[in-house]
């Protein structure tokens, strides 16, 4: 038993002694080495390309808001061309060749006056010379309606050329704009171009219909003076009276 028990307690000794035994012994510059650790290095190269893709997001964000703040200043940017001047000057042009309309203005007044005046029914009690002269009277303002329609004509086609120019320019304008306000303000001038086009239609259309309701007037008023002077004509003692007429002598 004691023999056992020695050679038992040998065996476990050497048991316990042989990985002592077994491991090299390291040099001191070896055991200053760092370990590597494959799992540590992935895990640090995930976070860091996180880390590299929220940079990258947050560079692409700062990127559309600076297209968005760019976008807004072009479309805040106002037109740099303005058509209203040339507009202005075209409408006053017309308004001033209506203002200048001879004997009877455009003015409701002045038309209702004239008309009780010249237009009315002929006095019996007028003299034949005064009856000529009214006629004259008439016509000259007729002749004169005539020449206010021509030279509204001819102002209003004086505006055709400038009008053609301010367009042109216009749509290239707003084919150029670089944003929404400067389309929109193109836009709008070309509309108020279309509309000093239309005031300038409806002042031909006035100053015709002006020239045409004289002469309407005028031609009517010589029918009812017409009349007057062949009622005194046929009255008896007031109008031709027969005589002997000798052209020839003896």
């Amino acid at each position: 038993m004691t023999l056992f028990r020695s050679r038992a307690l040998t065996v476990a000794v050497a048991l316990l002694t042989a990985p002592l035994a077994l491991a090299p012994v390291l040099s001191p510059s070896a055991q200053a080495l760092t370990v590597h650790d494959p799992w540590n290095y992935a895990e640090n190269m995930i976070s860091a390309a996180r880390a590299l893709e929220q940079i990258n997001n947050q560079i692409t964000s700062l990127q559309n808001e600076a297209q968005m703040l760019i976008n807004q200043s072009r479309n805040l940017a106002s037109l740099p061309h303005s058509s209203l001047q040339q507009i202005q000057q075209s409408v006053q042009r017309t308004q001033q060749l209506l203002g200048q309309a001879q004997s009877i203005a455009f003015d409701v007044g002045q038309i209702d006056q004239a008309f009780q005046q010249r237009y009315g029914s002929i006095p019996l009690s007028a003299s034949d010379a005064e009856l000529v002269a009214g006629a004259r009277s008439r016509w000259q303002t007729t002749v004169g309606g005539l020449q206010d329609a021509l030279r509204v004509q001819a102002g209003v086609v004086g505006n055709v050329d400038a009008n053609k120019a301010e367009m042109a320019t216009l749509v290239g304008q707003s084919q150029g704009a670089k944003g929404a306000l400067q389309a929109t303000q193109a836009g709008n001038q070309l509309l108020a171009l279309q509309s000093q086009q239309l005031s300038d239609l409806i002042a031909v259309m006035s100053a015709n219909g002006r020239a045409e309701a004289l002469f309407e007037a005028e031609r009517a008023t010589a029918a009812e003076q017409g009349r007057e002077q062949r009622r005194r004509f046929l009255t008896p003692g007031a109008g031709y009276q027969a005589g002997n007429a000798r052209m020839f002598r003896n």
